[in-house]
C-alpha cells in the first residue's frame, strides 16, 4: 500500500466513527452540537464578568483594598494591608500592581500606596 491508499483508509474508518458518534449522542439526547466559543470572546466574557460588581452588592477583594487606600491620606503599605484585609502578600500585591497600572493608585514611596484623588 502507498501512503495515499493508507491516508484514504485512515479517512474512511475515521468518517465511520464520526456517524457513530454522532448516533450515540443522539441516543443521550445531545445530537445537537455545542458551538465552539471563539478566544476573543471568552476574552471579552471573563472581561466583563470582572469589571461587574460582585452580586448581591458585595465587594471585590479589589474593591476592599482601594477603599482602605483612598481612607488613607499619608499612604498604606503592603503589611497594613495585609494586616487589615486578611489577604496574603501574593494577593495584596497583585491587586496592588493591576490598580496602579490602571491609574487608580499611586506610590508615594517605595511600598507605600495613596488613592487617586
Amino acid at each position: 500500500m502507498t501512503i495515499i491508499q493508507d491516508l484514504k483508509a485512515i479517512s474512511k474508518e475515521l468518517t465511520k466513527l464520526v456517524k457513530q458518534t454522532e448516533k450515540l449522542a443522539a441516543a443521550f439526547g445531545k445530537a445537537e452540537k455545542p458551538k465552539a466559543q471563539s478566544v476573543k470572546a471568552r476574552t471579552q466574557a471573563t472581561a466583563v464578568a470582572k469589571k461587574t460588581p460582585a452580586k448581591g452588592g458585595q465587594k471585590t477583594d479589589t474593591d476592599k483594598v482601594l477603599a482602605i487606600i483612598n481612607r488613607s491620606k499619608k499612604g498604606v503599605d503592603t503589611a497594613a494591608l495585609m494586616k487589615k484585609t486578611g489577604f496574603d502578600q501574593k494577593k495584596v500585591r497583585n491587586i496592588l500592581h493591576r490598580t496602579y497600572k490602571q491609574g487608580k493608585i499611586t506610590r508615594v514611596e517605595k511600598g507605600s500606596y495613596v488613592g487617586v484623588k
